[in-house]
């Protein structure tokens, strides 16, 4: 794991320049007059317990050596060093998912990720003992991680724990902006799970058992088609059902999945 440690002029060459030929060296130049910067601050700080890399935090009013030196303008203003190089990063706050993917540029990796992926893993084979401790293991380490709470959420609903999916849904309130969205997408799977199992007898109905089933397997392109098709048959199926349904899966999915530009264009023109 990184760590979060104060820079200032004098050690800035050791615990900076140095230590960037080793590992990813995050700059944080910041003022505790700031108000976006008290917003990062945590985030950042959270993240070293994620990612093997370095916040250095560098107080602009005590080092107007090193704000002068590297052009800071605005604050907070984070620049990447690596095998001491330095690379712009941002200004201004942004979202923790935006963090991430500026880490994720530079090849770095959570330990969570790589916990999930091995979940995934463990999953995939069948071995779902070995995906529920590790399931332990992780939220030991990340007790309270949205990320971590909607996969086990996943998998509850997956081996038809449906009750303690909820339960551990029901943690992540509104205000988590990131999150809140794809959770409430992930309890629609409890909703698919029951269509798939209960068809009922109409072309219509079946329709949306059979697009149910395709995401429950994680087969989202067949799904979506499935479920646009049900939009162009009728809007008034499930109230406005199948739309809906495209949406969840779309926050379940996440903007960066490449179906979602796709089937949301679709989806548009069918409504319109």
């Amino acid at each position: 794991m990184g760590y979060a440690i104060d820079v200032s002029q004098d050690n800035f060459q050791a615990e900076v320049i140095d230590k960037s030929w080793e590992t990813l060296v995050m700059v944080d130049f910041f003022a505790t007059w700031c108000g976006p910067c008290q917003i990062m601050k945590p985030i950042l700080e959270r993240l070293t317990g994620e990612y093997d890399f370095i916040l250095a935090k560098v107080d602009v009013d005590r080092n107007p050596e090193l704000a002068s030196q590297y052009h800071i303008e605005g604050v907070p203003d984070v620049r990447i060093i690596t095998k001491g190089e330095v690379k712009p990063g941002f200004v201004g706050a942004i979202s923790e998912l935006q963090l991430r993917e500026l880490l994720a540029g530079f090849n770095l990796k959570s330990y969570l990720e790589n916990g999930l992926e091995a979940i995934d893993n463990a999953t995939n084979s069948g071995n779902l003992k070995k995906a529920k401790d590790l399931f332990d293991f992780l939220f030991e380490k990340y007790p309270n991680h949205p990320e971590l709470i909607i996969k086990a959420a996943q998998f509850l609903i997956s081996v038809n724990e449906i009750e303690a999916a909820q339960k551990m849904l029901a943690t992540i309130r509104p205000d988590n902006r990131e999150f809140y969205a794809k959770a409430r997408a992930v309890e629609k799977l409890i909703e698919f799970r029951a269509a798939a199992e209960n068809p009922g007898e109409t072309e219509i109905e079946q329709l949306y058992a059979q697009a149910c089933q395709h995401i429950i397997n994680e087969e989202y392109e067949a799904g979506l088609s499935l479920f646009l098709k049900i939009v162009g048959i009728s809007r008034k199926y499930r109230e406005d059902g199948a739309r809906k349904a495209m949406v969840a899966v779309f926050d379940l999915l996440g903007t960066d999945h490449p179906l979602i530009p796709q089937y949301r264009k679709q989806l548009m023109l069918q409504l319109y």
